[in-house]
């Protein structure tokens, strides 16, 4: 489309289209701080939530925290059987970004009007959200996942009974551009209802 007949877009729907995930290498300190961190916290509660369940919640993990965390992934890597260059590639991940934050979930089976696939549903769009308040304010970020998520030792130190670990979320300073890594192409995901 020609740049002159593109309508100026609105702040918010011009920051939503330039998000894209940056890796946590160039990324530089500073990250949010925690007024920055609530008010991301904030845009995740308006995220569509059926039922009001709320189903998730952030911890933050400061700098004095990391070695332990280095350690909980070092465990994750040896009970996986990875080779010692891995494990010590595990340990650094505890040191990505200048913020990392874990999410977690608790997914209610009881709750029958909300059956799981939606409160992960509601999981996903505050996750969302909260990217897209972390770059509004001119951080990058990524969310980093993976089945470390799944090892006891790790669930053990983040969740309570009946939660998960979803994953993390590294924040810091770009370093570079967030550039996407293709183009989006919205055409391709839209489309008519063909009914019988």
């Amino acid at each position: 489309m020609n740049d002159r007949l593109q309508p100026t877009l609105p702040p918010a729907l011009a920051a939503l289209l330039s998000r894209h995930s940056l890796g946590p290498r160039w990324m530089v300190a500073p990250g949010p701080d925690a007024q920055q961190l609530a008010l991301a916290a904030q845009a995740a509660l308006r995220a569509p939530n059926h039922g009001r369940l709320q189903p998730w919640r952030l911890v933050t993990i400061a700098e004095a925290q990391r070695p332990a965390l280095a350690a909980l992934f070092e465990q994750f890597a040896r009970d996986a059987g990875k080779s010692e260059e891995e494990v010590a590639t595990e340990r650094e991940r505890a040191w990505n970004g200048p913020v990392l934050v874990a999410w977690v979930a608790r997914i209610d089976e009881s709750v029958a009007k909300v059956p799981p696939h939606e409160q992960w549903i509601c999981v996903g769009a505050a996750m969302g959200n909260f990217m897209n308040a972390v770059h509004s304010m001119g951080f990058g970020a990524k969310i980093l996942s993976g089945r470390k998520c799944l090892h006891p030792a790790l669930v053990q130190a983040f969740c309570e009974e009946g939660e998960q670990l979803v994953g993390f979320t590294c924040i810091g300073t770009p370093t570079r551009g967030l550039e996407p890594r293709e183009r989006d192409e919205a055409d391709k995901r839209i489309g008519p209802w063909r009914s019988a």
